[in-house]
């Protein structure tokens, strides 16, 4: 956070990654989503952004880097921001994300730090994007529940900034590479408290998300995710693998966990 007077702050993030699905125009716009969630979830809402690209120039036709910063270019148009520019370079496969420069109230700026006993967690998107899309690498993702994810992966993040900017939210985190436990560990242990999970009211995109997980389609960073949540959470033997790895999926272009200052701490 750069504060430039008191009311404002500029708030600044970048994100990028290789493509997760087979349309380009998809991929530009979920790489878009996921590099601005981070402004969303600060609270702030995206200000400028640049282009960050890099090509196989000899494999990648130029009609298709275009679909791709054409999704992207959508998605900041949505949520009205500004794309000034960016920059391209030659690289071994595709990448493509975005620099984003965002504005905050310092008052309202939400942190992993500030969660408080009695919170109520609250997920603004449900589980299961990495492990469909790892299916979709696979082939063993049916179109319905590809465009079912994609829908999810494109909807912008914005209720971060709205529940921000109200003063019903305090402490808030983007749940993406390290999975939702990874990342609530991470405010915890920022906050100095602990959570409580009930099963049940976790959301998954779909019961197909835990047949691929049971067929054994999981992304090798879920399977580094859930060795690193096992040294903290609390999940007895009881408590089915395929949920776990569910809970400690990678999750590009994911949903916010907020806290909300309620009496009980549970997720829904």
């Amino acid at each position: 956070m750069y504060r430039i007077s008191p009311g404002r702050a500029l708030v600044q993030t970048t994100d990028f990654f290789t493509p997760i699905v087979d349309e380009p125009f998809a991929y530009g716009q979920i790489a878009a989503a996921n590099a601005m969630s981070d402004i969303y979830a600060m609270g702030g809402r995206p200000l400028t952004a640049l282009n960050l690209v890099g090509i196989p120039t000899d494999l990648v036709p130029l009609k298709t880097v275009n679909l791709i910063l054409r999704g992207g270019a959508a998605k900041i148009k949505e949520a009205k921001c500004v794309l000034l520019g960016g920059h391209t370079i030659r690289n071994p496969e595709p990448i493509y994300g975005l620099a984003v420069t965002g504005l905050v109230s310092p008052r309202l700026m939400l942190t992993n730090a500030k969660a408080r006993p009695g919170d109520l967690l609250v997920l603004t998107k449900p589980l299961g994007t990495g492990i469909i899309t790892t299916g979709i690498k696979r082939g063993l993702t049916g179109s319905s529940l590809e465009r079912k994810a994609i829908a999810i992966m494109t909807h912008l993040n914005i209720v971060g900034a709205e529940l921000a900017e109200r003063g019903l939210v305090k402490a808030a985190v983007d749940v993406t590479g390290f999975g939702l436990l990874g990342h609530l560990a991470a405010m915890c242990r920022s906050s100095k408290v602990g959570a409580e999970i009930e099963t049940g009211p976790v959301p998954v995109i779909s019961e197909e998300v835990l047949e691929l997980i049971a067929a054994d389609c999981i992304p090798g960073g879920t399977r580094d995710n859930l060795a690193y949540a096992n040294r903290f959470h609390g999940m007895g033997r009881s408590f089915k693998a395929i949920r776990r790895h569910s809970w400690q999926m990678h999750k590009p272009a994911a949903g916010c966990c907020f806290r909300f200052r309620k009496r009980t701490c549970r997720l829904f």
